[in-house]
């Protein structure tokens, strides 16, 4: 892998020794960690990291990662020294995809592998790219980012939502460009969230997650909310990440596979 500099600013804080399991957060396009202020610092057995990437908050001199496939494999090798029990990625809509091409990437390159991967309100790779933002003009993208700014309890200030648009556009430019031809199954339980009142991606647009699971390894939730409920913690949403990550049935970790045929 190449080299990765700076490796230590890629969690906002280092994670602890005594937590059974981890969970790592990626965030949502166009901000940062900070978007999971409002996070409890454990979930279930894991201990909750949140990931910080380049070109943003406490990084914001550092160039953008690129892609995804390029920045999964920076994240890998950042992560690699807190891969050392079980661990996870959760995802929200542009966090998502970062979170499995990580997964992707470890189980390819023989490194350990995620035991869990929670995928929220964001279409499968090879259904994609999808997004209501992915066509947005400009204007309409400042207005977006004022209102996230407003969800994460902020005040819209016009400097800092300029600097917000470079990131912003940068991370869709990622998401445009990534789609699987097929799908893969993962060696990890693949659990899919999504919201009964998200407009951005409805519940019937989650289905094609199943086909990126071993048999058995698969689950999907259904919550109560909107696209950004998320950003609470909100109980219903806890108790599914507990539930799969408490579960008996951690899976044995085994190479990737192609699916040949898909719907």
């Amino acid at each position: 892998m190449a080299e990765v500099k700076g490796a230590g600013r890629w969690l906002l804080r280092r994670p602890g020794s005594e937590a059974g399991a981890r969970l790592f957060l990626l965030p949502y396009s166009g901000v940062g960690a900070s978007m999971y202020n409002r996070w409890p610092q454990q979930i279930g057995p894991a201990e909750v990291c949140r990931i910080q990437l380049p070109g943003r908050e406490n990084r914001i001199r550092e160039p953008h990662y690129g892609s995804y496939p390029e920045l999964a494999e920076r994240l890998a090798e950042a992560l690699l020294p807190y891969l050392d029990r079980p661990f996870g990625f959760f995802g929200h809509c542009g966090g998502a995809l970062p979170g499995f091409a990580t997964a992707l990437f470890l189980a390819e390159h023989g490194l350990p592998t995620p035991a869990w991967l929670f995928v929220s309100s964001q279409v499968a790779p090879h259904l994609g790219p999808y997004g209501r933002f992915l066509d947005l003009p400009p204007d309409r993208l400042r207005e977006e980012l004022r209102e996230m700014a407003v969800a994460m309890g902020g005040r819209p200030q016009p400097d800092m939502i300029e600097l917000g648009m470079r990131v912003l556009e940068a991370d869709l430019a990622a998401n445009r460009a990534y789609r699987l031809p097929r799908p893969v199954r993962l060696p990890c339980t693949v659990h899919a969230l999504s919201w009964e009142d998200d407009h951005e991606i409805r519940p019937g647009q989650m289905t094609g997650w199943d086909a990126y699971a071993e048999p058995g390894r698969y689950r999907e939730s259904l919550l109560p909310g909107g696209h950004f409920a998320f950003l609470e913690a909100p109980e219903p949403l806890c108790a599914a990440l507990s539930g799969t990550m408490s579960a008996a049935d951690s899976p044995v970790p085994s190479p990737v596979t192609e699916i040949e045929e898909h719907a």
